[in-house]
């Protein structure tokens, strides 16, 4: 027996025989004026291709034709593909400018512009493409707002750049800024970094907030198999034949979802989240990950919050070597075997649900069974039993009288226990940068950063320039730098984000006064200003209202909307 495909679009092109079959012939009329040739296209199930392609970073740059190939794909396994861009705004580029403002609300607005397109087509079921970090969660969170049958296919990470023998990326650079001003590298050799950090097209390539939400798509089943470590392109910088083959395989997978009546939300479950949540934990993954699981989780209505992320990372140990603090890229861990193998030492392990099922049609248990374990004679990979560090010696969620709501550290492996300092303040990430590059900033020192926050920005900006400042200096394991915004999956160093309240809506961020004393505590989990409650009470009398900072068009409206970053800084 035929199985119906078109489980939407009906009600769009009308169906031969039925009374909508004459009510649809505008529709059909203007349809036909593009890819619809015949009667039978109508009869084909549309298929909704999200290919957020820009020339304005290497990250996106390759998804046009890889957009175009998937659209012939799709006419080969008769379907009817509707292809559309989105906006993509690049972290790296506008990394320290007004601009990085509309870096995490671009996740909101192309997750709209997917829904919006979805919905107003009636389409059947969507194959959604993604490259830089907001890309990624903007692409797969309307998948589970609409509900149809949905694959994400991921750009893939850039090759990495070489400079007297060693491995580049983008924080290579951001780094050198912070070396030159140290004296540690001249001129010459910070334009020679520059100039050979982006070799080509592909998303930045360690385990940076892209990579990580990539690996945790493929975790999660909403990718292919085998599909995210891929690289974007060859080493010529021409697009990689592997993900030629992916994309042939992806528009035959979304017919058979199709076909099974296969659902995104059947997919997006709590363990499947718990999977996710786990490969971050065990590849060193992007704080940033917390953010869009929790965005993502909403969309898909499960029940994931902080606490969540605690708990497992208090379960699941650091297994992988890869950059900003360990040592290799996306395209070493692609050649011993990627993100399945992985998958497969931590289901032998019992860290991961293996009954989860996922875009093959299959459990992740199927989709892995046969695989061998981690390759000896390689550092890239520890196991389980022998991690490169210990449970809960990566992301650790905080709370305290700074942070009731929560915020987090992003540690891998570096063992601090505990953490006092005194603050310097800034209002704005601007504010903090030439103090450091200056050697104003001193050991012992807490950077205080807010006005930051989701509201406050607006758009939580990322500091990976203010980040990569300080380890340039030399500074990275001797300062504390805390923020109610957030880092760049990039940034490594003593780092808290995420404080919520943020400072904007009068959380007690916004209580810090220079030198005040400021204790972290990795222990109990906690962050803490040291003063007595009484001087707490006191201050919360005397605060002002936070000078709001003008906001106009998009930005004022994701002000208004936007919620806690406890709670993934949503807007829906």
């Amino acid at each position: 027996m035929t199985v119906n495909l078109k489980i939407r679009s009906q009600a769009l092109t009308g169906e031969k025989g039925k009374k909508n079959w004459i009510k649809r012939a505008s529709a059909r009329a203007m349809l036909r004026a593009v890819d619809f040739k015949n009667d039978e296209d109508f009869k084909k199930p549309l298929i909704a291709v999200a290919s957020p392609y820009t020339n304005a970073t290497p990250c996106n740059n390759h998804l046009e034709e890889l957009g175009n190939l998937l659209k012939k794909e799709l006419f080969n396994n008769n379907t009817m593909p509707i292809i559309f861009g989105t906006p993509i705004v690049s972290d790296g580029i506008t990394m320290g400018t007004e601009g990085m403002k509309y870096s995490l609300p671009s996740r909101e607005l192309i997750a709209d512009s997917i829904e919006t397109m979805i919905e107003a087509y009636y389409c059947d079921a969507a194959i959604t493409l993604g490259g830089c970090d907001k890309s990624i969660p903007g692409a797969v969170m309307p998948l589970a707002r609409v509900n149809i049958p949905g694959i994400f296919i991921y750009g893939g990470s850039i090759q990495p750049g070489k400079y007297k023998g060693k491995d580049l990326t983008i924080v290579s650079t951001f780094e050198a800024i912070g070396e030159y001003n140290k004296g540690k590298i001249n001129k010459k050799e910070l334009h020679e970094i520059e100039c050979s950090s982006c070799p080509g097209s592909g998303a930045c390539g360690g385990m940076f907030t892209a990579n990580t939400m990539a690996s945790a798509m493929e975790v999660l089943g909403l990718s292919l198999p085998y599909t995210v470590t891929t690289p974007a392109v060859t080493e010529k910088n021409e697009l990689h034949p592997r993900k030629i083959t992916e994309i042939k395989e992806a528009a035959k997978a979304i017919k058979n979802l199709l076909k099974n009546r296969i659902f995104v939300k059947d997919i997006l479950t709590k363990k499947a989240f718990e999977n996710a949540i786990t490969i971050v934990m065990a590849l060193g993954g992007s704080t940033n990950a917390v953010l869009h699981l929790l965005a993502l989780a909403h969309e898909a209505d499960v029940d994931l919050t902080l606490k969540d992320f605690q708990r497992i990372s208090n379960r699941t140990p650091l297994i992988a070597n890869m950059k900003p603090s360990g040592k290799y890229v996306m395209t070493n861990l692609d050649k011993i075997g990627g993100i399945p193998v992985v998958m497969k030492h931590l289901l032998d392990n019992k860290l991961l649900h293996g009954d989860c099922l996922t875009v093959t049609g299959k459990t992740i248990y199927e989709n892995i069974i046969d695989l061998g374990k981690i390759p000896e004679k390689q550092d890239l990979l520890y196991t389980v039993k022998k991690p490169l560090a210990k449970k809960g010696q990566h992301i650790k969620i905080l709370f305290g009288n700074l942070a009731p709501e929560g915020c987090l550290i992003k540690l891998s492996g570096k063992k601090i226990s505990k953490f006092s300092g005194y603050a310097k303040v800034f209002e704005k990430e601007e504010d903090a940068l030439n103090p450091v590059l200056k050697g104003k900033i001193k050991k012992g020192d807490v950077i205080v950063i807010r006005g930051e926050g989701p509201k406050g920005g607006p758009g939580m900006r990322e500091m990976l320039q203010i980040t990569g400042a300080v380890a340039g200096m030399g500074l990275q394991k001797d300062v504390a730098l805390i923020t109610d915004g957030r880092f760049s999956g990039g940034s490594h160093g003593i780092i808290i984000g995420h404080i919520a309240p943020e400072s904007f809506v009068g959380g007690p961020i916004a209580l810090i006064k220079n030198n005040d004393k400021i204790e972290i505590d990795l222990q109990k989990r906690e962050i803490n200003l040291l003063i007595t409650s009484k001087e707490m009470q006191k201050r919360k009398k005397l605060i002002k209202p936070a000078k709001i900072k003008p906001a106009k068009g998009y930005l004022a409206k994701y002000r208004e909307q936007v919620t806690s970053a406890s709670l993934g800084a949503i807007t829906t």
